[in-house]
């Protein structure tokens, strides 16, 4: 025969209970999905943070994050801009002073110093200058093989200041250049007022500063 236990203050229930066992509350609409959301939050920042960490040390990854200034790699010079190369500029060559002997030359005094068309004629003669040679030069046997016979005379003006080597025609600018070179002083200049020479010298009274 089974016993009845004993009973007990727990036993006694009173008349005017209503609610009998554990009742839970309905469940909040969302809950989950905010807690998913947090967790997938949590996750991000943990991965951000370890890509940063491992970016950190190490160069194998380039991160270019809105928050930070992208930067060359250290063995890497930053590029600069080669100058640019000058434009070649043309280049006038200058007139190479040929000598030319055979040419006809005649020499004139401009200045009031007499003699001074005789004694250049005799230096340009000793230089070579066979066409500075007058009649008289030649019948002393110097350029006695010469067919050009200049002449020496005194200008139209005695008050000559700078010394003039003009040429009528172009092809003979080079013995005019090479005339300056011999005389050291002057300038050769293309002219049509000497048609009866092909060239002139036009003895200044610089030139006696330099003859002496």
């Amino acid at each position: 025969m089974a016993k009845t236990p004993p009973t007990d203050r727990f036993d006694e229930i009173p008349d005017d209970l209503t609610r009998v066992g554990a009742h839970r509350a309905p469940a909040r609409q969302g809950r989950g999905w905010i807690g998913f959301a947090w967790a997938a939050l949590a996750t991000g920042v943990l991965v951000l943070a370890g890509v940063v960490a491992l970016a950190a040390f190490t160069d194998s990854i380039n991160l270019e994050l809105p928050f930070t200034a992208s930067e060359p790699p250290a063995d890497e010079a930053p590029a600069t801009e080669e100058p640019a190369a000058p434009e070649p500029t043309e280049t006038v060559e200058p007139v190479e002073p040929l000598l030319d002997p055979a040419v006809s030359i005649t020499v004139l005094n401009g200045t009031s110093a007499a003699g001074l068309a005789a004694s250049a004629g005799d230096k340009l003669v000793t230089e070579g200058w066979c066409g500075a040679a007058g009649p008289d030069t030649l019948a002393e046997g110097a350029c006695a093989d010469s067919t050009a016979i200049g002449s020496r005379d005194n200008a139209v003006s005695n008050d000559v200041a700078a010394t003039v080597v003009y040429y009528g025609d172009p092809a003979n600018e080079s013995a005019a250049l090479a005339l300056v070179a011999s005389l050291g002083i002057g300038e050769a200049q293309l002219s049509e007022d000497y048609p009866e020479s092909p060239i002139t010298v036009l003895l200044g009274s610089d030139y006696l500063e330099i003859a002496g």
